[in-house]
């Protein structure tokens, strides 16, 4: 599944919130950093499933957020309500 919000924080500030929430706070379904850059970072679970996390200033106004996954989605869910969030989380 696709997430998509805005944020009031900087890009690397989701980013950065991102992998210490994964890598902290969901012990049964932890995951951690394989790859990153500038706006994205992909974590990578215990059992090898991958979450997505691409954050990037909108000139319109807050941060956009989108992430991809097809196991956290309930891990990412909870990561959504400990942001500052613009709008709400649209799930496709």
């Amino acid at each position: 599944m696709i997430h998509s919000t805005t944020v009031s924080l900087p890009p690397q500030d989701v980013l950065a919130r991102a992998k210490s929430f994964f890598a902290e706070r969901v012990p049964n379904a932890a995951a951690f950093v394989e790859r990153e850059g500038s706006q994205f970072v992909v974590l990578r679970g215990q059992g090898g499933e991958e979450l997505v996390i691409s954050a990037w200033p909108d000139p319109a106004g807050p941060t956009r957020v989108r992430a991809s996954t097809l196991f956290f989605d309930q891990a990412l869910d909870r990561f959504f309500t400990t942001l500052p969030l613009a709008s709400a989380v649209e799930v496709a």
